[in-house]
């Protein structure tokens, strides 16, 4: 069981015939942070072997989830701790290639904790994940990173800042303006002030934006961007469409991202 899809689809794919997975979130419109799990969630958890939470703030209610359905037998995964990120932290980590390389290898790490039986199957269902599902998804970060590293990208939050660190961009965006709209609080009116002037003087090549955390500041953004005549580039919180794979959702997201980067250096 994980807490969001995106670490759910991974943990899918390396657990293969021999695992059943159900993810929490998977709506779209669903905000992780504000969720209540429902009594369906607590009867998965109690059955659960393996739970796969985010933590750094993001689904705080797993923990309470898991402490009302408590399991002798349970492996319980929590990605910030095994990635040593702070609580107040960047929750986005599936967002950062080499944070989902080290979940990867942490949920076959769980998964031949729960079934040592199967060890060797947990063993080749990572290497044909990392191998063959990841290809494309690592190609394009390796091709992005080739031909636009420290090119200069602004965002309407922190929600992009794993994936511009892991591509080698230079985003610019305030990062105090990033965290207050990732975490709903309002950001300071020199962040804003400072964002608007590096829109109006072009001073980024493309904006990118979470579609599904668009607050009326973003969109001023987005429209003031799109006036400038400034690529702008899309990522989603969740998996879009809900029934994609992970790396299928994350290769459509880096190719308009590349394709807009083209557009805007002409690289």
């Amino acid at each position: 069981m994980a807490t969001i899809n995106a670490w759910g689809s991974i943990a899918a794919q390396l657990g293969g015939d021999k695992v059943h997975e159900t993810s929490v979130i998977t709506n779209p419109d669903t905000d992780p942070h504000d969720y209540e799990p429902s009594p369906a969630d607590a009867r998965t958890v109690a059955g659960a072997k393996v739970f796969i939470a985010n933590g750094i703030g993001y689904d705080a209610w797993a923990d309470k989830l898991l402490a009302a359905n408590p399991g002798k037998d349970r492996t319980e995964l929590t990605v910030g701790k095994e990635l040593g990120v702070a609580e107040d932290g960047n929750p986005h980590q599936w967002y950062s290639p080499a944070s989902v390389t080290k979940i990867v290898d942490a949920i076959t790490a769980d998964y031949k904790k729960a079934d040592p039986a199967d060890s060797a199957y947990f063993d080749d269902q990572r290497t044909k994940f990392v191998g063959t599902a990841l290809a494309k998804y690592n190609g394009l970060i390796a091709d992005i990173k080739a031909k636009y590293a420290g090119t200069p990208v602004g965002a309407s939050e922190s929600i992009f800042s794993p994936l511009s660190d892991g591509l080698g961009l230079e985003l610019i965006t305030p990062a105090a303006f990033l965290k207050a709209i990732s975490e709903g609080t309002d950001p300071a009116p020199a962040d804003k002030a400072a964002i608007d002037q590096q829109i109006a003087t072009k001073a980024l090549k493309v904006y990118v934006y979470n579609t599904q955390n668009s607050t009326p500041d973003v969109q001023a953004q987005v429209d003031a961007v799109k006036k400038q005549g400034i690529e702008v580039s899309a990522v989603t919180e969740t998996l879009a469409p809900a029934d994609a794979t992970f790396q299928d959702w994350q290769s459509a997201q880096l190719q308009a991202l590349e394709d807009a980067l083209h557009k805007a250096t002409g690289k």
